[in-house]
Order: structure tokens, then sequence, then C-alpha cells
């Protein structure tokens, strides 16, 4: 059953492309803010809250990757909207990718950025959804922090580092848990070579979560799929270079027109 998400709009909703922001596991749709304010200009942009995340619901879990992108198409078919762009980092480029195989009308072009077709050993996210569930998102939240951000970053942008710090801590406990399981049960490798919406992958060099060896992954398995990797980036690499990282999602949706966004229309299953 599906959940309704929260999202914020912004930009130019009736004659320009529209852009879908999916975030990383223990954000909110804050975390685009470098984005949104540059994309805004040319764009419709909506971004979203995941299920279990910042103002959206948190039903009980497990979650699974279809259930969090059901979520989505949900959201997509309440804003009368057909065919985007997808931009997912992290959990929601998973998300996006489980779109652009199963719904692939919905993918005008995909910005994946951070994630991976496989986030390692299930048994690693089970054990993180336990210690979530019994001591809460405190627990983890430096840790999580070390592998956001490179050391520079740590050392120079304390208010940054402080403000995202806080999005993990207010993030629901039991959302956050119940996404970890939906992590621990997805594997999309078998499925990159259906996708047909052009794909660029973003890496950070730093990246200890999805380091660069993922984001290769994805786009030697997706046709024709681009593959960048950014210097002084751990994973969340649209944070710490956000010019180069709007950069690259602008060109890339330009190189592909504008779809057709606000014609609803049947999926395939």
């Amino acid at each position: 059953m599906t959940v309704q998400l929260a999202f914020s709009r912004s930009g130019k909703p009736t004659d320009a492309p529209t852009v879908v922001l999916l975030g990383s596991l223990g954000s909110n749709r804050s975390m685009w803010d470098p984005q949104v304010r540059h994309l805004a200009d040319a764009h419709d942009v909506v971004a979203v809250d995941v299920r279990g995340h910042g103002e959206s619901p948190t039903p009980p879990g497990p979650y699974t990757i279809d259930a969090l992108a059901g979520d989505v198409c949900e959201l997509l078919d309440r804003l009368e909207l057909d065919t985007v762009h997808f931009v997912g980092l992290s959990l929601g480029g998973a998300i996006a990718q489980w779109i652009a195989v199963h719904r692939a009308v919905r993918a005008a072009t995909l910005t994946l950025i951070c994630t991976s077709a496989h986030f390692g050993a299930p048994q690693n996210w089970l054990e993180r959804a336990n210690a979530v569930r019994s001591a809460g998102t405190a627990s983890i939240a430096d840790a999580i922090i070390s592998r956001w951000f490179t050391p520079a970053l740590l050392a120079a942008e304390p208010d940054l580092v402080d403000r995202a710090k806080a999005m993990i801590l207010e993030t629901d406990a039991e959302g956050y848990a119940a996404c970890c399981e939906a992590i621990a049960g997805w594997d999309g490798r078998s499925d990159l070579s259906r996708i047909t919406a052009p794909t660029i992958a973003i890496a950070g060099a730093h990246d200890p979560a999805t380091p660069p060896a993922h984001l290769a992954e994805i786009a030697g398995l997706i046709p024709h799929a681009e593959l960048h990797v950014l210097d002084d980036a751990a994973h969340l690499a649209n944070v710490e270079q956000p010019e180069t990282v709007t950069g690259l999602i602008t060109t890339h949706i330009a190189a592909h027109g504008s779809p057709a966004a606000r014609v609803s229309g049947s999926e395939e299953a």
C-alpha cells in the first residue's frame, strides 16, 4: 500500500521539464537545496521526502525498494506528471533505478549519484536497522556524517555539518530502520540492461559508502550510460560539489529534451 509523500515544488510547473529529486537514507528534501535554487530557474522541481523521512508518513516496516518506488509513482499521479527527469542519490538512486526498469514511461532521464545497484551484504543493513530501532539515529549519526563528507569539508564547514547531522537526528527511527531493510533486500544488477532512459552516474572519489566502483558498475550495465567521478567529494556529492553536480544535471536534461510531463497514462507492469 502506498503512502502520500511530502514534497516541495519550485520553479516553472506549467511549461518546463520536471525534475524529481530523491535523497539519501537519513536525509530530508532540504539536502537538495543547493540544486533546487538553480534548477528552479528553468525547470519544474519536485524535491521529495521518501517514506519514513522528513515530513512523509512512517508506516511500520519492513519496506522494500518497490514499495518506496510505488510511493513516488503515486506522487507523480497525484501531481498529474507522467514522464519526468529523475535525480536520485543513494537510496533515492535505487528507487529511481527501479522506476526506470519497471515503470519505464516515467523516466525521461536518470541522474544517479553516489548510489548502487546492490549495497553490500544484507546482514550489515539488518544489523544497522536493529541498532537504530534500539538506540535511535543518534547512535549512528557521527558515523554517517563521516561517510557523507570528506575530512576537509568536515573541518571547514561546521555549520553545514551541523545541519546535516540534524537531518539524521530528526529522521524517524522506524523509518530509517525500515529503509535499511529495503536496502538489504535490493539487488537491481540483473535489471540494469533493461533501462532505456539516458543515464549519467556520478561518483564521489572519496565516498566509502558507494565508492566509484559501484557507479562504474551501473554505468557499465546501463546501455550508453556515462560515468563522472568527482574529486573532493564523499557520499553527499551534491552538497560537497554543488555547482559541478548541478551543472551535470542540467546539461544531461538539456541534451535529452523536455518530456510531455503532464499527460496521465498507463504504465508497464
